[in-house]
């Protein structure tokens, strides 16, 4: 349905109109109440987190003493030079591609890492960087993908060296492996 354009008011609209309505008083202004102020920020989060720490803790299957998670991984394959792992830990080395693994299980993580190891050598990189997380949600079997990571790198025969990132690149949540050149 199509709308009509409103007519123009003529004079005796006008007033028809103000006969109608009779004597207007235009109101005063009111200002609006003053807004309520804000409540100062709480931390719910952290207070809940907090409490549940000494529960979850007498559920852990496995001593806490025997696996730090900040641990550093570090290797270094037979026949190189000690010097060679200091300069990978030191950050001397270029990362050149790196891969995330955060929210993989470990059979996603293992191809993952297979194949971008695979495309690395192929695309002639010498210096990478694997993400695996630090494993803070991980329950009784402790960082699983640190773990799965540590063990598949010190498999390779193209991996020469690795080492935990730098914290800006990471820290312990990440790993830099020199590959064969």
């Amino acid at each position: 349905m199509k709308r009509r354009a409103p007519s123009p008011v003529d004079d005796h609209d006008s007033r028809l109109f103000r006969e109608a309505i009779g004597d207007v008083r235009q109101l005063d202004q009111v200002e609006p109440p003053p807004a309520a102020p804000k409540p100062a920020p709480h931390p719910h989060m952290l207070e809940a987190d907090e409490a549940a720490v000494p529960g979850e803790l007498l559920q852990m299957a496995f001593d806490p003493a025997m696996l730090e998670v900040g641990e550093e991984l570090s290797y270094l394959r037979d026949g190189y030079p000690p010097k060679l792992l200091r300069q990978l830990k030191r950050g001397q080395f270029s990362v050149q591609d790196d891969i995330d693994l955060h929210q993989m299980n470990a059979a996603a993580a293992q191809a993952s890492i297979v194949t971008f190891l695979a495309e690395a050598k192929h695309g002639g990189l010498r210096c990478v960087r694997i993400v695996h997380g630090k494993g803070l949600r991980s329950k009784a079997a402790g960082p699983v993908l640190k773990s799965l990571t540590d063990r598949m790198l010190r498999r390779r025969d193209d991996v020469i060296a690795f080492a935990s990132a730098r914290p800006a690149q990471g820290g312990t949540g990440a790993v830099v492996v020199l590959l064969k050149g």
